[in-house]
């Protein structure tokens, strides 16, 4: 497979003609007339770069941003004291004009030939990636072929979105070296770049032309002026009612949009992410980046259908929820939660998985988030996965949504030993979105005319605009008088 080298992906990736370097003459760290002298001169000549590492900076869609990027051909893009140098400046320099930074490494880690000293840069470029973090501005890597050792290890995985080539060797110790150590091959299909993104360590599996597009959509949300964010007009509320169950066998119809149709009928620039980022994918809970007319956003959702078909919410689900969080808190994102789900997995697996400590850490962390938060109920809201979710500063809930601590028929089984009566109970409970609102739950019911299954778009685009209106109104919020409301709302409630 051809592969382009840096100067032909930096190509490839920024507006044509943007490119404007940023580099100097590299400090040279070998002895003049040393063999390791000889190898540097070598590999100048036969690769036609000056160093592993080339950095500068372009437009990308018209946007301003810092490129980092690895050149194999020169010294299997080995990361020494000279390029490490040139990263971290770089990086800096980024952070000092406010530029997101886009790193494409290729390489096979630390420069043996410099050693200790040449291993410990990892900890400088960390550093420099995480103050630019910090600042909350991005960091997206395109991993190319081959990434392993300490380069992976560092600055090849700490991403705000991370994509990789097609087919690209990605590990920590790359298969030649362990195969010299321990005398037997790495088993195959584990390093490759499709098989982490099954695992949820990587967002995307996209080649050179098409990582281009993935950068600009997620930068669109990531990099985006909330100022320009406009509330327009309130939703309108125009309300049949509905018995309680009545709404949860409407909220139950396998028609009903969910989560994944919302995006797609009511969002633009979306861009998925896969997993934690820890080595968990759980379909059940969909996390992306996308826009709400003006308004940018993270977006967490449970995805019923899935559930259903494969398995329930599991802790796994809750910890790429979780990132999902950490995503939105680091870059002053605001954050949709959409609740859809039937209850979490009641399994042995779930159990020992830590659910009980996910759903509590999803609690803890999503009503102290230092970000604008949004819950939306949009179907289906029953025991601690739906709770997970929902502690935002503004909760709207579709018509025919509900919310309870156990599904109606559970309820009933504990109460009366039968499901029978699960239609009495929760009208006795008060789940359905007129009365969560009446008892402060909810701010706002976005109305299903009749049924959001039978106008999917009509509804889709009403949530949207009520999604976008409530984020907007959060934006004008000092944080300290957005969490002071939001603490309030949860102590004041019952």
């Amino acid at each position: 497979m051809s592969r382009p080298d840096a100067r032909t992906l930096i190509e490839t990736i920024l507006d044509r003609g943007s490119w404007k370097s940023w580099d100097a003459p590299p400090a040279d760290p070998a002895q003049p007339g040393s063999p390791y002298a000889d190898e540097l001169a070598a590999a100048r000549a036969k690769s036609g770069y000056d160093e592993s590492v080339i950095t500068g900076e372009g437009l990308l869609g018209g946007r301003r941003v810092a490129v980092v990027a690895c050149e194999f051909s020169f010294m299997a893009g080995s990361i020494g004291v000279a390029a490490a140098e040139r990263f971290t400046a770089a990086v800096e320099r980024a952070t000092r004009e406010r530029l997101p930074v886009l790193a494409a490494p290729a390489s096979g880690g630390t420069r043996m030939q410099e050693g200790a000293l040449a291993f410990v840069q990892m900890v400088k470029i960390t550093t420099a990636i995480q103050l630019h973090r910090g600042e909350g501005l991005p960091y997206l890597v395109y991993l190319r072929h081959p990434t392993t050792g300490g380069v992976f290890a560092s600055w090849g995985s700490l991403g705000h979105v991370t994509a990789a080539e097609p087919g690209a060797l990605i590990g920590f110790m790359g298969p030649r070296v362990f195969e010299s150590l321990h005398g037997y091959p790495f088993p195959d299909g584990v390093q490759v770049a499709e098989n982490l993104h099954r695992k949820g360590l990587i967002d995307a599996v996209v080649p050179a032309e098409e990582a281009r597009e993935v950068a600009i959509r997620a930068l669109s949300v990531l990099a985006d002026d909330r100022s320009r964010v406009a509330a327009g007009t309130p939703p309108e509320e125009d309300l049949r009612p509905v018995e309680a169950w009545e709404a949860i066998t409407r909220s139950r119809r396998d028609d009903r949009p969910g989560v994944r149709t919302l995006l797609k009928l009511a969002a633009t620039d979306v861009t998925p992410l896969s997993g934690s980022g820890e080595g968990e994918n759980e379909p059940g809970l969909l996390l992306a980046l996308a826009r709400f007319g003006t308004a940018p956003a993270v977006v967490l959702g449970q995805d019923r259908r899935v559930q259903r078909t494969n398995s329930p919410l599991g802790p796994a689900g809750l910890r790429v929820a979780r990132r999902g969080m950490r995503l939105a808190a680091e870059l002053g994102l605001p954050l949709i939660t959409v609740i859809d789900t039937a209850g979490a997995d009641l399994s042995k697996a779930a159990e020992e998985g830590g659910l009980a400590a996910e759903i509590a850490r999803c609690l803890a962390e999503l009503v102290m988030l230092d970000a604008p938060t949004v819950c939306l109920l949009l179907g289906e809201g029953a025991g601690g996965a739906a709770l997970a979710l929902l502690p935002a500063d503004r909760v709207l809930c579709a018509q025919h949504a509900w919310l309870s601590p156990l599904p109606p028929e559970g309820a009933s089984a504990i109460l009366y030993r039968s499901v029978d009566f699960a239609p009495e109970i929760a009208q006795a409970q008060r789940i359905r979105a007129t009365d969560l609102r009446r008892d402060g739950i909810v701010d706002r019911v976005v109305p299903e005319v009749p049924d959001a299954a039978y106008e999917p778009r009509q509804f889709c685009e009403r949530v949207g605009r009520a999604l976008e209106y409530e984020i907007a109104n959060l934006l004008e919020l000092s944080p300290a008088d957005r969490f002071a409301a939001r603490r309030a709302r949860f102590r004041n409630l019952g």
